[in-house]
């Protein structure tokens, strides 16, 4: 039984940083915004996807899912 109370709380500490990072991530400055990110404009139609941003973020949530996980 005890490993299913720190799988929660584990789980529980990737929803509050999920929740924290969509809270705040509108006021991180340039995210959604860096060089390589895809942005066409044609008539009424907009097509934005950040691939760069995805790529930083991955990176750096695989950063810290190893160093957490490497125990």
């Amino acid at each position: 039984m005890p490993e299913i109370g720190k799988l929660l709380i584990v789980v529980g500490g990737l929803v509050l940083v999920v929740g924290l990072f969509l809270t705040l991530g509108l006021r991180i400055p340039y995210l959604g915004k860096l060089p390589g990110d895809i942005s066409i404009d044609r008539g009424n139609v907009h097509f934005y996807f950040p691939i760069v941003t995805c790529l930083l973020v991955s990176l750096l949530l695989t950063i810290l899912l190893t160093v957490f996980f490497r125990r």
